[in-house]
């Protein structure tokens, strides 16, 4: 009981670093939150051009795309470029070597990450919501955003298999992680359907976490279902997370091995 308090106590202590660091670079949040909201603002104009509930839904179905991605990548991103991150501080030795199993610190990292992508994301919403004046008195808000939360589990184990990459290359590993975001992005329903895609790319698209999370969420926020209509999509996510975050902490804890043993772990560039 001690020892697991102690772990719970270190994974806080990694939630609390992480916000003394947003507050520390907050000039650099507001700037990427006005940079995400404006993004939204411009993608759910491009389904303004129709009048009555036909272009709303449109404008609905493309800004639900714009956040729900906003958010995953987001997300991707806190795990993925946390190696990078730790480099450019040059905190990585220490972090690395504190008292606290590597579960704890990446526990801590995407707790955070969950935090900050859901308060984010809440934020954008209702700002797009007021500016499109969309009726969203029938959504499922809550439903849709405990899909969100169940979703980020996948994520986060996808972004631990990207976070190898800095371990492995200093120079382009982080710019590499991109490559698989982009990936992620271009196989999944985020601004269209997935039945547009070529139909050697649907079979992918239709085992993209992205794509379970981006389809139940225009269900509840949309269609204003409840969260029972949705639970295949969500054990869906709930087994490609249970699959991905273990393989994603193996990966990641080979990574580091190599990465100690081959001396990249303090190299910058």
């Amino acid at each position: 009981m001690t020892s697991f308090r102690r772990e719970m106590t270190a994974t806080y202590g990694f939630v609390e670093r992480n916000w003394n660091l947003t507050k520390r670079y907050i000039a650099w949040e507001v700037v990427w939150i006005v940079y995400s909201t404006v993004s939204a603002l411009t993608i759910g104009l491009i389904g303004a051009d129709s009048q009555g509930i036909g272009g709303k839904e449109r404008v609905l179905y493309l800004l639900i795309g714009a956040l729900l991605w906003s958010y995953l990548s987001v997300l991707f991103q806190i795990m993925s470029e946390t190696v990078a991150w730790e480099r450019w501080e040059g905190t990585i030795e220490y972090t690395f070597m504190a008292p606290v199993s590597r579960v704890t610190y990446l526990a801590g990292q995407g707790l955070f990450g969950i935090t900050y992508s859901l308060i984010r994301t809440a934020i954008i919403l209702g700002i797009t919501v007021l500016w499109f004046d969309l009726d969203m008195s029938q959504a499922n808000l809550v439903g849709g955003f405990a899909v969100l939360f169940i979703a980020s589990l996948s994520f986060l184990g996808l972004g631990l298999l990207a976070a190898v990459l800095p371990l492995l290359s200093p120079e382009r590993g982080p710019q590499a992680t991109h490559i698989i975001q982009g990936l992620l992005l271009l196989c999944s329903s985020v601004y269209y359907p997935v039945t547009v895609l070529p139909g050697w790319m649907q079979p992918i698209a239709r085992l993209n976490p992205a794509t379970f999370t981006l389809d139940a969420i225009r269900m509840t926020w949309m269609g204003g279902e409840g969260f029972l209509a949705v639970l295949p999509m969500v054990a869906k996510l709930i087994a490609t997370g249970a699959v991905l975050v273990p393989i994603g902490l193996l990966v990641f804890q080979a990574g580091e091995r190599y990465a100690l043993r081959t001396g990249k772990l303090k190299r910058n560039g």
